[in-house]
């Protein structure tokens, strides 16, 4: 009979993997589309991104609508006129979602009083577990302002695909139905305060460095 352990440490590496696979793509996908904005800013007289200084605008983000921790359904139009840091998980993940959620929960009590301007948000990919009370316990144990949010699958699916998130469900090998990983890419996305695309982190990026990127935005 297989060592359960074993087999649960296997599925764990499987998944850690694909996740760094899909980050790696999605980031590669995020670099392509910047360095074509900007060749399309430096071909139009001069007046493109590189030279005001401007993040050029990248096809990421755009609406949903979805539920808060408390229950309230949301828009991205709640969210207009702040930052925002977006990142997609969800509260079974074993590793990377907490500590991802704890960099940026550091970089929030970095920039102080600055982080009222700044909305760090986690948007499952696990619809069916996390529930709004189910959200509202998880994002308790970060920072006071993360908002948790979630949604029908075709909601979940609706806004990761806007945001050029990957996620997948990875079954029990021994076939229980509720005992499952979710396989998801692991990218942290800054909004500026018009829903557009700023900046990216990575899930191995630190408080300190993210604090330091996003506040000369503030």
């Amino acid at each position: 009979m297989p060592d359960k352990t074993n087999s649960t440490v296997s599925r764990l590496r499987k998944v850690r993997l694909a996740a760094v696979i899909a980050s790696v793509v999605i980031l590669m996908v995020v670099v392509v589309a910047v360095a074509v904005e900007r060749a399309g800013g430096l071909g139009s007289g001069g007046g493109g991104t590189q030279a005001t200084g401007v993040s050029p605008e990248v096809k990421i983000g755009g609406p949903f609508t979805l539920t808060d921790q408390t229950g309230k359904q949301v828009t991205e139009a709640d969210f207009r006129g702040k930052y925002m840091l977006i990142f997609f998980g969800y509260t079974y993940c074993p590793d990377v979602c907490p500590t991802s959620l704890t960099q940026i929960s550091a970089a929030m009590d970095i920039l102080g009083d600055k982080a009222k301007q700044v909305v760090p948000t986690l948007v499952t990919v696990d619809p069916d577990r996390d529930t709004p009370a189910v959200l509202k316990d998880y994002v308790a144990h970060f920072h006071p302002s993360v908002v948790g949010l979630t949604g029908t699958p075709e909601q979940i699916k609706q806004v990761a695909k806007a945001y050029r998130v990957y996620y997948a469900k990875v079954p029990s090998e021994a076939g229980n139905k509720d005992d499952y990983l979710m396989d998801h890419s692991a990218v942290i996305y800054l909004m500026g305060p018009d829903g557009k695309f700023v900046a990216h982190f990575t899930n191995t990026t630190d408080g300190e460095t993210m604090a330091a990127k996003i506040a000369p935005l503030l």
